[in-house]
């Protein structure tokens, strides 16, 4: 199609009106779809059905004989260890088992931060009068709601196919002490779903920060989240790559398993090297004599090995696949080659990046609102849900049916095809 900038004035009164009652028509279905959020549909929690039988009345005993009903092993089971060793390639010696989830660990590291500052702290992070932190955008907003509420200053620094603009953000760390921490998905980032290259892993590593406390949050919640593995991509060992540019203390890595298991029931991770993992384990001590250890050991028996998890992650692409494909292909029917309107196709991850015309994202969103379909709200994948150009909208496709995700998707398009019409009409 024409893009619509090149229609003529009598062109787009007319389209107006077709999509007016397109947009009715969906309007009168009365639909009542969410996609507001990232979540596991009910096929994939039905696969780790089988961990619910694996720990019983009599077999609640690790592979070391630890009562797991008991007290005890604050830093996790050793089979566990390994299970994560096994997702993120890191030694299991540097590795700690939590709960559920990985965001409470990041919460967590942050919050010992503030408290007790860093290894080469002069003080708690909380005793700087200005705190500031590196927000890759478009990125996550629950990473963003934490450095928010804690009272950190949030940089948005770009994302392209790489990672982060490195440039940018070596020039900023290089130049104010106050910048304290970055937050980073490696693997199929939220929401666009791009994979680190080895380039922007290894200058994340090795370049030079005012701050000689800095960190960088290294959330590696899609490790594994193949929607094809013949295109699979895989990030190097951050924390090697960390030791050998002279900075060992600078990566805490997170990963857990709520998308490999079960979502509310799973099992998460932090990893970093020797002597990070010791501060940890000292202050973790004070914190509890144990953690759930009946859950932990049921996620070891079901995943014993690389075999076993390729399997599991099979079974969720399998599921999922058709949900992006469809988005992907109703994308291109709605919104192709109208010059209003770009997306990425990641090979992995949760998420799809939508980009429409500057000033309409948050218009789009509550059309779709009032035709029935939520999205997440506009400006949620920037600082303070504000995105400057008011164009990204993330799209979740895993929760839903693969039919209400196709209705969702042409309700979407119709909305954004309205409201550019709109815009360009006011502009006329």
């Amino acid at each position: 199609m024409k893009p619509l900038a090149q229609e003529d004035r009598q062109t787009l009164v007319q389209l107006k009106s077709d999509l007016i009652a397109q947009y009715d028509d969906y309007c009168a279905r009365q639909l009542s779809l969410d996609m507001t959020r990232g979540k596991p549909c009910a096929q994939q929690l039905d696969i780790a059905n089988p961990l619910h039988g694996l720990v019983d009345g009599t077999n609640y005993f690790s592979e070391n004989k630890t009562d797991c009903r008991n007290y005890g092993v604050p830093t996790g089971l050793d089979e566990c260890k390994n299970l994560f060793s096994m997702i993120t390639g890191i030694d299991p010696s540097l590795i700690v088992i939590g709960n559920n989830a990985s965001l409470s660990l990041m919460y967590d590291t942050l919050m010992r931060s503030m408290v007790f500052g860093e290894i080469e702290s002069d003080r708690p992070w909380t005793n700087e009068s200005i705190r500031k932190w590196l927000c890759p955008v478009p990125g996550y907003d629950r990473h963003f709601a934490i450095t928010e509420t804690l009272g950190f200053e949030m940089i948005p620094v770009a994302m392209t196919p790489d990672g982060p603009d490195m440039d940018k953000v070596e020039k900023l760390v290089a130049s104010d002490a106050s910048i304290k921490g970055i937050w980073c998905v490696p693997q199929y980032s939220n929401p666009d779903g791009y994979v680190y290259s080895d380039e922007v892993c290894k200058r994340m590593a090795s370049m030079k920060t005012a701050a000689k406390d800095f960190r960088v949050f290294w959330d590696n919640a899609y490790a594994i989240h193949d929607l094809y593995p013949e295109h699979r991509r895989r990030i190097p060992n951050i924390l090697a790559l960390a030791e050998q540019s002279g900075n060992p203390n600078r990566f805490y890595v997170y990963a857990s398993t709520s998308k490999i298991t079960l979502a509310g029931s799973g099992i998460a991770c932090i990893a970093a090297n020797a002597d990070n993992i010791a501060r940890v384990k000292k202050q973790l001590s004070l914190r509890t004599i144990g953690p759930e250890k009946l859950n932990q050991l049921r996620h070891a028996r079901y995943i014993p090995d690389m075999e076993t998890l390729e399997g599991i992650m099979k079974k969720h692409a399998e599921i999922i696949r058709p949900k992006f494909e469809a988005v992907d292909a109703i994308l291109f029917e709605e919104l192709g080659g109208l010059g209003i309107a770009s997306w990425c196709k990641p090979d992995g991850g949760y998420f799809i990046s939508l980009f429409l015309m500057k000033g309409t994202a948050g218009k789009v969103v509550d059309a779709a609102r009032k035709a029935g379909v939520l999205l997440t709200p506009a400006g949620a994948t920037y600082p303070y849900g504000k995105d400057p150009d008011d164009s990204n909208i993330r799209i979740a496709p895993t929760l839903p049916s693969l039919p209400d995700i196709e209705t969702a998707i042409h309700v979407l398009g119709i909305c954004a095809k309205l409201v550019a019409v709109e815009q360009l009409l006011d502009q006329q």
